[in-house]
């Protein structure tokens, strides 16, 4: 990441325990011109899910191939979720976006947002996106039909620690209410972008 000042865009953290609405949040804000952001793809390594495209929705890597690059120290910032579940941000990616003229926004779990605003605090928001409730996060995971019930349990477990680190965020979001959440989102990233 050796990109002069002046191409370095700002980076754009949406963190928040699974099933909140974030990537919801993101997608609505991705498409919004004068933001003009750019999504950074996570690196995983587990398997697709439904219609998701390697390169588009993730970069999907074997466990053997994510451990070589946190080696070589490819990733900004990486996780193992869950055992062999590896998550993390190449640094290639948000090169590729600063070299775009754009901003960086990310999807990502709440270790992997609060890493980036360590390592870049000057240049990160990190946005919180805070469920009305854990029930609620849990049938909204249900709803999905995504995952086994074990694995929704386990999601909804790590959904309280989670919670617990939202006042380490710049803002928390709550999202009760989506449409409202939506536009909150929007106005807060267009101040930042807007701010010096």
């Amino acid at each position: 990441m050796t990109s002069k000042k002046k191409d370095k865009g700002k980076l754009i953290v949406f963190s928040a325990p699974s099933g909140s609405g974030k990537t919801t949040i993101v997608r609505h804000l991705l498409n919004i011109e004068k933001l003009n952001l750019e999504f950074s793809i996570s690196a995983t390594s587990r398997k697709k899910r439904g219609e998701e495209i390697n390169g588009k929705d993730y970069y999907f890597l074997s466990a053997d191939e994510f451990k070589s690059k946190i080696k070589s120290e490819e990733f900004l910032e990486w996780e193992e979720v869950y055992r062999d579940n590896f998550y993390g941000t190449l640094k290639t990616e948000v090169d590729r976006i600063w070299k775009l003229g754009k901003h960086v926004i990310f999807d990502i779990d709440v270790s992997g947002g609060l890493r980036i605003k360590r390592k870049f605090p000057n240049e990160t928001l990190a946005i919180f996106v805070k469920p009305p409730s854990i029930d609620e996060l849990k049938i909204r995971l249900k709803k999905r039909k995504t995952e086994s019930d074990d694995k929704i349990n386990m999601r909804v477990a790590k959904a309280s620690a989670e919670l617990a680190t939202a006042p380490l965020f710049d803002v928390i979001i709550e999202n009760d209410n989506l449409k409202k959440a939506l536009k909150n989102a929007e106005n807060t990233v267009e101040d930042y972008i807007n701010s010096k």
